[in-house]
């Protein structure tokens, strides 16, 4: 049922991508990467990072997505450990192309930072992500039943049913964080 799901959301995907505006940073790159990406306008309480950058409304930043069904066919015939450092390493050696596409955009002088959403509960902060919980619990709600699939489909029957859900959360990072991080690795890409 798992492999079927996926399956019939690989037909669907292309049509998602374009209602949502993303593009792929693999095919702007030319590398291997899991992040799908597109300009946002800030719309959330203000945030202040730990280096002292402070998000506002209407901040440009990047949107980070996980390309989730590519990941999770990737990670399909995995075990629960092996998922989770997969992950980590497919966002730590996509992160740098992140970077050198900030570095390169036409608004890079404008753009504050990357923001993504997630309902993973570990790694981001190794990766350089800073978490906050939003603040409108109906949002909460929303992306918790909007990302719950995803949740299912990554983790074994076993995990989901003796696990809550995590609750989702936003992940940000400063602009200057992600290039001082990731900046000197862009050699690997080219």
């Amino acid at each position: 049922m798992k492999q079927q799901l996926i399956n019939i959301w690989s037909i669907v995907d292309p049509f998602y991508l374009k209602c949502t505006r993303l593009q792929c940073l693999e095919q702007i790159i030319g590398k291997y990467n899991i992040f799908r990406i597109r300009l946002t306008r800030y719309k959330g309480h203000e945030v202040v990072l730990s280096d002292g950058t402070i998000i506002t409304k209407n901040d440009l930043l990047v949107k980070i997505h996980l390309h989730n069904v590519r990941v999770l066919k990737e990670m399909d015939s995995m075990d629960g450990k092996l998922k989770i450092l997969f992950l980590y390493k497919a966002a730590y050696y996509s992160m740098p192309a992140l970077a050198l596409y900030v570095l390169q955009h036409e608004q890079k002088d404008h753009i504050k930072g990357i923001i993504g959403i997630t309902m993973i509960e570990k790694g981001y902060d190794r990766l350089g992500f800073e978490s906050f919980l939003f603040s409108s619990s109906m949002y909460t709600w929303f992306k918790r039943i909007s990302l719950y699939p995803i949740h299912l489909l990554a983790n074994s029957k076993s995990s989901s049913k003796r696990n809550k859900t995590p609750v989702p959360r936003y992940l940000f990072m400063s602009k200057d964080a992600l290039c001082k991080k990731y900046g000197s690795l862009q050699k690997n890409i080219a």
